[in-house]
């Protein structure tokens, strides 16, 4: 017997007639844990696709507040919103999109002290981060978890992304063994970014969670796949 709702199967009948899906994997997605870790540009699609999709649990931590700054590539967040906790606003934004899911926020940052307790009970983590440390936090702590971390970055016009400690796949260390100094971070107040290009990425990521959870089509463990957006060319690379 189906664990699906009538509601839930018209909201999500254009993605359970996939037959790689199906309703099985409607009821994966249903059952499924997702942290997210940063609510920024990558994290506002990674959000709102895998709250569409029907993921049943969805955990944002993020510690910052909305600034105007944000508002040219961070699709969550309106005017309005200046001021106010990311996570928060996420959190209640993605019930007004998705009311038939669970939303979890946490207006912190993500850290050393705090990272194995944030990520307890869910069985994927989605890296949206700006920052190395937290990214290497993230991957180390996800491994120690046994659980897989989705990763993606964006710069100015260059995107990335991947899936690392999946069914013992290489690590975010594989492809990067260094870590770099702070002053090494590509984060958006000092390089920049184009709106969309956290879009593009962002919906990578949302994929591969979603083949992750259903075991739909190959995910992107072992690979790294960059887009260039200057010359919109896509390469995937193998880890």
């Amino acid at each position: 017997m189906t664990s699906l709702t009538e509601a839930e199967a018209e909201r999500y009948n254009r993605q359970m007639i996939i037959p790689e899906i199906g309703e099985a994997g409607q009821e994966k997605l249903k059952r499924a844990r997702v942290l997210v870790v940063g609510a920024g540009g990558l994290g506002s699609p990674v959000l709102m696709y895998l709250a569409s999709a029907g993921v049943g649990t969805i955990g944002i931590v993020d510690s910052d507040k909305v600034e105007t700054s944000n508002l040219q590539r961070q699709i969550l967040y309106t005017s309005i919103d200046v001021g106010l906790f990311k996570a928060e606003v996420a959190a209640r934004r993605l019930a007004q999109l998705n009311p038939l899911i669970n939303i979890q926020s946490y207006h912190v940052r993500f850290d050393a002290a705090n990272a194995d307790d944030l990520l307890t009970g869910y069985e994927i983590a989605v890296d949206c981060s700006d920052n190395f440390a937290t990214r290497y936090l993230l991957s180390d702590a996800t491994r120690r978890a046994g659980i897989p971390m989705v990763y993606g970055a964006v710069s100015q016009l260059m995107g990335q992304a991947s899936v690392f400690n999946y069914l013992s796949g290489p690590s975010y260390r594989d492809l990067y063994p260094d870590e770099p100094n702070a002053s090494s971070d590509t984060n958006c107040p000092e390089h920049g970014v184009i709106g969309a290009l956290p879009g593009i990425i962002g919906s990578v990521q949302s994929c591969e969670v979603i083949k992750i959870i259903t075991g739909a089509g190959d995910t992107l463990s072992g690979r790294l796949l960059q887009i260039d957006a200057f010359s919109l060319r896509a390469e995937i690379i193998s880890i």
